[in-house]
């Protein structure tokens, strides 16, 4: 697949859903960022609320365990004035035979504007898009993709690097099992980077190269030519065991240590998209070092959750702007 070049041209945003990267352009991709961009100061502010989406609701669905994402959407809306409500499955009429589709289909009687949905079905938040008429955003579905992690992610590489053309990032760990892969592969590809798939042989099909990728199995190979290197979790609750022979083995050969780090491009930029096990993917002099992001990519991910529930919203439509890059600072004086 040949990457689109990035563009920072104006885009009307008019999806109603984020399913995924893999359906949005580079244009569509550049415009969330552009947006989220201009959603970071507003957490800088004493006053961190604006009253962009005043008198929406917005749920969160989540039938998986979930820190970051859950609190991140959550805090996203509450910022944006919206009004939040979280479900929890275990505590549903779930337990008791309802379908996933009424579930979600009551709630939306109740009043529900969007719908933020973690599942462990590839694809569930795409059934629940055909047969709801609010905005569906995915959180996470299965190994399939995370959208706002990998937007989160590209936020990140983007202001430390300015841009993506020329930029060789690795996506090291266990990429077979991994949704926040699948979603930055998608969105690197898109705007110009060159994408390296690092880590064992069984964690690293070689089928992933029709996603327009390099396949490694050396990390120390590789490391000379990266810019950026994204360490993501072994998924154990996922896979069957007996993938690699031990988690020592596994952090001595794909494990991110300072020694690494020194071996990569200057100013080589580490991220882990969480909850990250020190000790197995990376050292905690790498985690807590001035090469890692990590902190960086929670606070982005605030913003770019803030500007998906706002473009979802139709904000950008019904105001007839762009990338959004202006509307924004205008809701802050509203």
């Amino acid at each position: 697949m040949e990457p689109q070049a990035s563009t920072s041209g104006p885009v009307a945003w008019t999806r109603k859903h984020l399913l995924g990267l893999e359906d949005l352009s580079a244009q569509e991709i550049t415009a969330i960022l552009d947006t989220a961009d201009s959603f970071t100061e507003i957490s800088a502010r004493s006053r961190k609320k604006v009253p962009a989406l005043q008198g929406r609701i917005v749920f969160n669905l989540f039938f998986e365990n979930s820190t970051r994402t859950r609190t991140s959407f959550s805090l996203a809306a509450k910022r944006l004035s919206a009004d939040t409500q979280d479900f929890t499955a275990s505590s549903s009429s779930l337990s008791k035979g309802e379908t996933f589709i009424d579930t979600a289909r009551n709630i939306e009687a109740m009043g529900a504007d969007l719908l933020v949905v973690r599942h462990a079905t590839p694809g569930a938040p795409h059934l629940l898009s055909k047969h709801v008429d609010c905005s569906i955003i995915n959180a996470g579905d299965g190994a399939h993709e995370h959208p706002t992690q990998g937007l989160l992610d590209l936020l990140t590489i983007r202001q430390a690097k300015g841009s993506f053309e020329g930029l060789t990032v690795a996506l090291v760990g266990d990429i077979s099992h991994s949704r926040v892969a699948r979603s930055n592969i998608w969105g690197l590809t898109k705007l110009g980077a060159r994408v390296i798939l690092c880590g064992p042989p069984t964690l690293v099909p070689r089928s992933l190269q029709e996603l327009g990728c390099e396949i490694a199995y050396n990390f120390d190979e590789i490391l000379p030519q990266c810019d950026v290197v994204n360490v993501l979790r072994i998924q154990f609750e996922r896979q069957a065991k007996g993938l690699f022979p031990s988690v020592s083995e596994y952090s001595q050969l794909y494990g991110m240590t300072q020694e690494r780090v020194l071996k990569g491009k200057e100013n080589l930029l580490v991220l882990a998209p969480g909850p990250i096990n020190r000790g197995v993917e990376l050292t905690p002099e790498v985690a807590d070092g001035p090469n890692s992001a990590i902190l960086n990519q929670v606070t982005n991910g605030l913003a770019v959750r803030m500007a998906v529930l706002y473009l979802l919203s139709g904000k950008m439509e019904s105001k007839g702007t762009g990338t959004g890059g202006d509307a924004p600072a205008n809701e802050k004086d509203a």
